[in-house]
């Protein structure tokens, strides 16, 4: 005699607000033009009704909003298309800008400072330097083509920051350079991601809107040894930068 199975209790449809339903289809539409999707612009309202089983009002507040977010453009006569590119930054590799965007364009660096201050302590500490000892200090504001992506403060530690320095720091990308000076791999990186505002200066910098939304990335680089060598603070310009990586299930 088989197993009975129990009866599945009868789903009772809830009634969403149309602004819920407006987010949930921004959502998967945001994602598929992150993705490359509709190169030749977007289905029509009609269409995309029919797709997400949504009334048209509510596919076009879902447009409204990405409208909002700079990220489409929509017209009467051309109908609704991307705006703007968004590029891929993946999380699970450790590779610096020029290799990571290396099939979008040309990046190139604008060295804004190489100073060789006093550690802070937490900065220290995170080295592994004594507080106070000096490192090597670099500013870069990324640039993919003309367009600025990010604004990179890196602390090196000493011996292997004033190596880093004599070479160009205007089109090597700094991982690079370690490798070569220091005659190691880079073995690994912690990574802490978070959404911060743009400020008045970081905005101007990065030429964005004062307020608009940053991804900043504190990042520790370690050679192979274990050793730390590389401390860096990144804003990236959130409308143009999408980080994505593979997550995998561990055993319990």
């Amino acid at each position: 005699m088989g197993v009975s199975q129990p009866d599945t209790p009868a789903v009772s449809p809830i009634r969403r607000p149309r602004a819920d339903q407006a987010r949930q289809v921004a959502d998967v539409l945001r994602h598929q033009i992150y993705e490359g999707a509709y190169e030749q612009g977007l289905p029509s309202e009609t269409e995309l009704a029919a797709e997400f089983f949504v009334s048209r009002n509510t596919v076009r507040e879902a447009l409204a909003v990405l409208k909002h977010e700079g990220l489409i453009e929509r017209g009467t006569k051309v109908g609704t298309h991307v705006a703007v590119r968004k590029f891929d930054h993946g999380l699970d590799a450790l590779v610096g800008l020029k290799e990571t965007f290396k099939d979008y364009g040309e990046v190139h660096n604008e060295v804004r400072a190489a100073l060789r201050p006093a550690a802070p302590p937490a900065v220290a500490r995170k080295l592994g330097l004594e507080p106070g000892a000096e490192v090597v200090f670099v500013e870069r504001l990324r640039y993919l083509g003309d367009l600025p992506l990010s604004l990179d403060l890196t602390y090196l530690v000493p011996d292997i920051g004033e190596q880093v320095i004599g070479y160009d720091l205007e089109t090597n990308d700094i991982f690079t350079l370690i490798e070569r000076v220091s005659g190691q791999r880079l073995g690994g990186a912690t990574l802490a991601l978070e959404a911060v505002s743009a400020d008045p200066h970081s905005a101007a910098t990065l030429q964005v809107p004062n307020g608009s939304a940053l991804l900043m990335a504190e990042r520790l680089t370690s050679l192979d040894d274990g050793r730390p060598v590389d401390l860096e603070y990144i804003r990236m310009r959130g409308d143009r930068i999408t980080m994505r990586g593979n997550l995998f299930r561990r055993d319990t």
